[in-house]
């Protein structure tokens, strides 16, 4: 080989070797960013956790009914509704006070058993589970704000209530019971 090609030859695998040093930098930029961590932006609609000051305003959607197994009505809230996955998760996390005539009604997509925890829950609530027809299956009471403890349904449902502590046995609300609603 010339001493000319040697030198194509040379400046050839420079080029090479330029280009893919290039690359090599990119990748490691490319990881390199995408290793560092980013604070995550706080959900904020009027339903879910306001960044500011962590607090969330109670916004009206509709009104349930508990109804005795006699039919006769045992009382009536305002409901938030919880009917899909962003404000199922969210629920009443970070809420500092709830009206005693407030609740949430959270709506599934399938009659499967649930659990739901009080992470994040600053009210002590009552949970009643309930299912396709409308019917409490499972309630549990004055759940402990803050706890990661379970509180399964024990049984299928397609709805959840939250109401504020207290609240099913000041109404006499049951096992049994039923519940209908109205969507404003």
């Amino acid at each position: 080989m010339t001493t000319e090609k040697k030198s194509k030859v040379g400046l050839l695998n420079n080029k090479y070797l330029s280009v893919l040093m290039a690359i090599i930098v990119l990748l490691i930029f490319y990881f390199a960013v995408k290793l560092i961590p980013t604070k995550t932006p706080e959900i904020s609609n009027n339903n879910l956790k306001e960044e500011t000051d962590n607090s969330v305003v109670f916004k009206k959607q509709g009104t349930l009914s508990f109804i005795g197994k006699d039919g006769k009505v045992l009382s009536n809230i305002d409901v938030e509704l919880a009917d899909n996955n962003l404000k199922r998760m969210q629920g009443l996390m970070y809420r500092k006070e709830m009206a005693e005539n407030q609740g949430m009604l959270f709506i599934f997509e399938i009659q499967d058993l649930q659990s739901f925890w009080m992470k994040n829950t600053i009210l002590s609530l009552d949970i009643l589970y309930i299912n396709v027809n409308r019917e409490i299956v499972k309630i549990h009471k004055n759940t402990t704000p803050f706890s990661t403890e379970s509180y399964p349904s024990e049984k299928p449902a397609i709805y959840v209530v939250e109401v504020n502590a207290g609240y099913t046995d000041k109404y006499g609300i049951s096992e049994g019971d039923k519940i209908n609603w109205v969507i404003d």
